[in-house]
């Protein structure tokens, strides 16, 4: 999927880079699959926002993809592939051989009319899926599980793709995007390939309102607030933040701070991404 460069005609086009549908081969998704999908505008169970800058944006219809892959020894063929508002990626409608009609996330160069399978004997291919064990070392694999039988949990955004390094007892280790390498329950799925989509990184919007368009509210930044507002607030004119180091608007380190406590799984990580 190639990027396309569009003619200057206004301000907000002359810097845009945007993807081309060309890989897109149908338009109306299959409606016995999509559910409505309320727009919370960053706002939790309670009504209070929990995520700021969200709200607004077009109004989308979630697609029910299928991450657990479970019809182990089924083939389906591929009936389209499709643009999903709900993720970077492009997901493609299968047509499974017992009838069944399932949307799954379209690896790097799957086609209409190409067939995919589940299970732990279904062939290294590109959209087939299989447990960790049952894959070679060095192979690309997305979608990955990390409670067996919960579904992908992880590596589902476009281009993203996790290596299989080597296999030790009853875990797998696989290197992330994130050159994170970690070792996960060998009877988990992944699917064989790259996550579609593979230029979605070099996209330029061109204009704030294709952002306004994705639910994104204006941000704000700090330094121009009052001091009730956020720590960088206040002073005369443009001044300096004033602390050491910047701060998030409840006080916590902005930059390098690390929020991650989990020491149930800290044994899994081999290596971190940040040395």
């Amino acid at each position: 999927m190639p990027l396309k460069a569009v003619n200057p005609t206004t301000p907000g086009r002359r810097g845009a880079v945007l993807q081309t549908s060309d890989d897109i081969t149908t338009r109306r998704p299959k409606k016995s699959l999509l559910e409505p999908r309320k727009n919370r505008a960053g706002r939790n169970s309670n009504g209070r926002i929990t995520v700021r800058h969200r709200g607004g944006g077009h109004k989308r219809r979630f697609r029910k993809i299928d991450f657990k892959r479970d019809n182990a020894g089924v083939p389906g063929e591929v009936v389209s592939i499709e643009y999903d508002p709900n993720r970077s990626a492009r997901i493609a409608l299968i047509k499974f051989r017992d009838g069944d009609w399932r949307y799954i996330v379209a690896p790097n160069g799957l086609g209409v009319g190409d067939v995919v399978e589940a299970g732990e004997q279904a062939p290294i291919r590109p959209g087939n899926a299989l447990p960790l064990r049952a894959i070679p070392t060095g192979t690309m694999v997305h979608n990955v599980e990390l409670s067996v039988g919960r579904g992908a949990q992880i590596v589902r955004s476009a281009g993203t793709a996790a290596q299989v390094l080597a296999k030790e007892g009853k875990h797998t280790l696989l290197r992330l995007p994130s050159s994170e390498v970690r070792r996960v329950i060998s009877e988990c799925m992944a699917t064989i390939g790259q996550a579609s989509a593979v230029d979605h990184k070099n996209v330029k919007l061109g204009k704030a309102g294709r952002k306004r368009n994705m639910g994104r509210r204006p941000e704000v930044r700090g330094v121009v607030m009052s001091p009730a507002d956020h720590p960088h607030g206040g002073g005369e004119g443009r001044s300096p933040i004033g602390m050491p180091g910047p701060k998030t608007p409840w006080g916590k380190p902005a930059l390098g701070y690390r929020t991650r406590r989990n020491k149930k799984t800290d044994r899994l990580i081999l290596s971190r991404r940040r040395k």
